[in-house]
């Protein structure tokens, strides 16, 4: 098998990726546009070849690298970056090379578009917030915002994570963001009173879900990155039943065949009119790729499980035999930012949570605005205790 992998080096706990691969002698083909001696010694031990491209965003370079491997090691099977960054060039490139495994450019519109996912969600029996997609008559929005109520967010309809994103409070509001700012491929919707979180794991090529998971994320990402707030999530022990049927209906209803899923949801914190009621599950937006940062590896010490190599599993055998631990920990994300003072001493962390702590480590400057700039991950046997952590590590100093 000839496996590429699109920007293998980033994020760095990406080489397990490759190292899993490698167990069954695949052709793990990188490209990327670090220098080769730039790599990590995991990383280059496992690639069977590295060819570096100016810029992944230049197209014609990338399928040029992909051209080159196609000719030295015969025809390309899969191609893949885990990078929802990169998912629409993947696809691009498997219809360019016939490549029959992963997603296609005649379906990613429907896994990267915010009101292109209503409609599987729908399908899944997932209520969503009601929406607006903004067009050259402002006015369309306000009665829109009348409709459903103020606050309301507006944000790109296809982007990454909280980029771009506004809270509209009132009428004028919205007409200085037409003022300001280009209202096209922008998505208004409701604003959603929930708790945020995510049901996340690699489902096999019919759908079905091989491992699975969920997290909780107390601070919402736009906070995170706006705000340059503290990020901390933790996972579930016991997945909530409610969550856990709306995520194996929503993988279902989407294009998961596979590969990894991270698909997120508010549950409501009080009933809303033409919403829904207190706990309901709504859906909010979905990628196909795992989970960002940290989290595969959080995936690892919560269950005792390789996420990474049964994700290879899953390529090579369409099945895995590996099993995660039952009870699951629960699996606590807390990062510092080094401009921030804090109540507790980070030495002191270390020792109070010693037989706890499984990661301490700088986050890449990449994923530093919304991941933190150093990072403690800690597993527990409660959720309880895990917020004693997480109020230990991220309190600022009084």
């Amino acid at each position: 098998m000839n496996f590429i992998f699109i920007s293998p080096n980033f994020p760095t706990n990406y080489y397990q990726f490759i190292e899993g691969l490698s167990v069954y002698g695949i052709n793990v083909l990188g490209i990327g546009d670090s220098e080769y001696d730039a790599l990590s010694d995991s990383l280059k031990s496992h690639l069977t070849e590295y060819y570096k491209v100016n810029s992944l965003n230049d197209y014609d370079a990338v399928y040029r690298a992909v051209a080159f491997f196609a000719f030295k090691y015969g025809k390309i099977d899969w191609i893949e970056s885990n990078n929802e960054y990169w998912m629409e060039q993947d696809a691009k490139l498997r219809d360019d090379f016939n490549i029959t495994t992963g997603i296609h450019s005649d379906t990613i519109m429907g896994l990267r578009y915010k009101s292109a996912m209503k409609a599987f969600y729908k399908k899944a029996h997932v209520k969503t917030a009601r929406y607006h997609l903004l067009d050259e008559h402002v006015e369309n929005a306000v009665a829109f915002a009348k409709k459903v109520g103020y606050p309301c967010i507006i944000k790109p309809d296809n982007g990454m994570g909280a980029s771009h994103t506004s809270k509209i409070t009132c009428e004028q509001d919205i007409r200085d963001f037409y003022h300001e700012y280009d209202w096209h491929e922008m998505i208004m919707e409701e604003f959603v009173d929930g708790y945020l979180v995510s049901f996340d794991g690699v489902a096999d090529s019919k759908r079905n879900i091989l491992y699975c998971t969920a997290h909780y994320y107390p601070q919402p990402i736009m906070n995170i990155l706006h705000d340059q707030t503290d990020c901390y999530f933790y996972s579930f022990v016991d997945i909530p039943e409610k969550l856990k049927k709306a995520g194996e209906n929503v993988v279902k209803a989407f294009q998961t065949n596979s590969r990894f899923f991270h698909t997120e949801y508010f549950i409501l914190k009080a009933d809303k009119e033409g919403l829904g009621k207190k706990g309901d599950v709504l859906g909010l937006e979905v990628n196909m790729r795992p989970p960002g940062g940290k989290a595969p590896d959080m995936i690892n010490f919560a269950g005792d499980v390789n996420i990474y190599q049964l994700w290879a599993d899953m390529v090579v055998n369409d099945a895995t035999d590996i099993k995660p631990r039952d009870p699951k920990y629960c699996c606590v994300y807390a990062a510092r930012r080094f401009d921030h003072t804090y109540r507790v001493p980070l030495d002191e962390i270390r020792t109070r949570y010693k037989a706890h702590i499984v990661e301490d480590v700088d986050v890449d400057p990449g994923l530093s605005d919304c991941m933190g700039d150093h990072a403690l991950i800690a597993r527990f046997d409660s959720e309880a205790e895990a917020q004693i952590f997480i109020d230990d590590v991220v309190e600022d100093h009084k």
